[in-house]
């Protein structure tokens, strides 16, 4: 602090004294951080008196400063789109697809040592002895967002080609995925 202070000084008295080598003081002033406030100039015969802001001051003149600054808008204020659903949609499958499978691969790795019978064998043994409702439902929960998170991939890499990205090319892509996407979990469950 005492350093830029004094290089800050220096500069102004050079610039100040010795006008020709006033285009040093200014890249010296820079290289060491220094802010300089330039003040407007003023054609009249007295010279313009600036007076410095004293620190308890800075805080308010902020405040007022930030009063005036446009406010940016809110995403209350818009109206809800597919692509917000689709984008938001997409992140939450992918952490649930690779959360469930971190989650049931420490849980195998770890059975031996708690007794948990998670063995392809007692696996299939206990889907085996649910009902119908409840395989194609479960089929269905975990097919839904493997599909829906591959579709929206592969849109996603369309979208990297540089391939449909009109604002109407995105909402007819995105209702597509939507669809593809269910019609093919509903499939996969339906599947003996």
């Amino acid at each position: 602090m005492l350093a830029q202070r004094f290089i800050q000084l220096s500069s102004r008295r050079l610039q100040a004294n010795q006008p020709a080598l006033s285009k040093f003081a200014a890249p010296a002033a820079i290289a060491a951080r220094i802010q300089a406030r330039h003040v407007a100039f003023q054609p009249s015969s007295s010279p313009v008196q600036t007076t410095p802001a004293k620190p308890s001051d800075a805080y308010s003149i902020l405040a007022a400063q930030r009063r005036l600054r446009p406010v940016s808008p809110h995403l209350s204020i818009y109206r809800p789109q597919i692509t917000w659903y689709l984008s938001i949609s997409n992140r939450i499958t992918g952490s649930l697809l690779s959360g469930g499978l971190y989650i049931f691969s420490l849980a195998y790795l770890a059975s031996p040592l708690f007794g948990w019978h998670l063995e392809s064998a007692s696996l299939s043994e206990w889907f085996g002895s649910l009902n119908a409702f409840a395989k194609g439902g479960i089929k269905f929960m975990i097919a839904m967002p493997f599909t829906f998170h591959s579709f929206n991939g592969v849109r996603h890499l369309v979208w990297d080609v540089g391939k449909e990205l009109s604002n109407r090319q995105v909402q007819v892509t995105g209702w597509g995925v939507l669809g593809i996407s269910v019609v093919s979990a509903m499939v996969l469950a339906l599947l003996v």
